[in-house]
């Protein structure tokens, strides 16, 4: 193992992670920091959980300190991250903002779905870095808001959750206005769908380095799948699921699944939020925020998501993942998964199936690459119950207010939508896909009026 300090990390920054015991890098930070401290373009490929944030925030903020960092101009950055999704532009965010304010550096987050005016604002008062998704950046740039003329590093990470979502045409049209001899960062799991191409166009010189599966710090991450006979022996089950003292992530194919099943699971005495793409950005972040906490302090035990929370989302401490719904790629599951046994933690995931679905779960779990019996159970039987541990105590839901079709928030939290996993408001229910539960604006304004819908049905970051 190394240290930062050993990796060349100038000792501010080492400070900051020391404070939140971080003092040996892991084998893609171990690998790329030589390379990216140095200012050579990188390639990084390594599944979700291998520790690319930091891998690519430390040589950001150490690239752009020092003297260089009293050049901030109005609506001119000169450090751009490019992601996915609102969450993981936020969860990169929180992990740079401590590391850039000990070197006297700005952070500012772009994303659809809140309005822009306090983005233009940000950029007004000069920000030193931006994490951004590719829609709402597009506009702001097209709108005069922000140049990327100045541009010194550039991060593009996940680019092939970026590819899957239609966004690699606005990415390439970001990238292509970042000045030509910056260095760039690029992560990814993979190199298809024209990733490969991004990193023909726009890596000079790269080092390429790839973290496989056995140096990723993960600890005992245990699948399983349970099959039921039918929908009421699933609903039991779930809720068994649902019902221990630690953090878990139950994941449903549709929006309005999880908004249901959270609902379900409050009122069986469970609270639980819910995360999707028909929640507005400050449902999300109070949803978000009410799983991260403690359970003491208001914080809930149970998230209930769909894929939006398979990428980049990350809380500490979640022992079970659950697929109530199984997902139909492969990609998918280990995405999902790796919610869990994170970061050298212990995790199981458990696949709920009917019986209908044997044949499809178990070609999943082969493409997936994942060895697991399927198991005939019930929710009482000694399987689920050993699996599931200490029960939590029952929380007695509030009673739900005249005229609102959400459950209140349980006692002892704080803020508008942080319980009941409400705040969509009464939409019609849609099946998600990558496109509109990814970084679709939920009621956020921009300024000139409608825009009208991106093409293809792509959101706007």
């Amino acid at each position: 193992m190394s240290t930062f300090l050993e990796l060349g990390v100038p000792a501010p920054l080492a400070s900051v992670l020391e404070v939140s015991g971080k003092t040996e890098a892991f084998a893609i930070q171990r690998d790329t920091l030589p390379d990216s401290l140095a200012g050579r373009d990188v390639l990084g490929r390594g599944r979700t959980g291998s520790g690319k944030t930091i891998a690519f925030a430390l040589p950001l903020v150490a690239g752009l300190s020092g003297v260089s960092a009293a050049r901030r101009s109005p609506g001119q950055p000169r450090g751009l991250v490019l992601a996915p999704t609102r969450e993981l532009a936020t969860q990169i965010a929180a992990t740079l903002i401590p590391l850039a304010e000990a070197v006297g550096l700005r952070v500012t987050t772009v994303f659809g779905g809140v309005s822009q005016r306090p983005q233009e604002q940000a950029f007004r008062n000069g920000v030193d870095i931006v994490v951004a998704c590719p829609g709402r950046l597009e506009d702001l740039m097209k709108q005069g808001v922000v140049r990327l003329d100045r541009v010194e590093i550039t991060v593009l990470d996940e680019a092939d959750h970026m590819a899957d979502l239609g966004f690699l045409p606005g990415v390439t049209r970001i990238l292509a206005a970042t000045p030509q001899g910056g260095q760039r960062m690029l992560f990814s799991a993979t190199l298809d769908r024209g990733v490969d191409a991004l990193v023909r166009r726009f890596l000079r010189d790269e080092v390429r380095h790839e973290v496989d599966d056995a140096s990723v710090p993960q600890g005992e991450m245990t699948h399983r799948v349970f099959v039921v006979d039918g929908t009421d022996e699933k609903t039991a089950l779930v809720q068994r699921l649902a019902s221990g003292t630690g953090r878990r992530i139950l994941f449903t194919r549709t929006k309005h699944q999880a908004k249901k099943l959270a609902k379900q699971l409050t009122a069986a005495g469970i609270p639980a939020v819910d995360l999707h793409g028909n929640l507005a950005q400050g449902a999300r972040e109070r949803n978000l925020a009410a799983f991260g906490a403690d359970v003491d302090k208001g914080g809930v035990r149970v998230l209930v998501a769909t894929d939006v929370a398979a990428r980049g989302v990350h809380v500490d401490d979640v022992e079970l993942v659950v697929h109530v719904d199984p997902p139909v790629e492969h990609k998918a599951y280990l995405h999902r998964s790796g919610r869990t046994a994170r970061a050298g933690a212990e995790g199981t995931v458990v696949t709920v199936t009917l019986e209908a679905q044997r044949r499809d779960v178990a070609d999943l779990l082969r493409k997936a690459n994942i060895t697991a019996p399927l198991e005939k159970v019930r929710a009482d039987d000694a399987p689920v119950l050993t699996l599931v541990g200490e029960v939590a105590a029952h929380v007695k839901p509030a009673p739900i207010v005249a005229g609102t079709h959400a459950p209140q928030r349980p006692r002892g939290t704080s803020g508008r939508g942080s319980a009941a996993g409400h705040g969509g408001g009464n939409r019609t229910p849609r099946a998600d896909s990558a496109h509109s539960d990814a970084a679709r604006p939920a009621g956020g304004s921009r300024r000139g009026g409608s825009r009208g819908r991106p093409r293809s049905g792509a959101s706007r970051g």
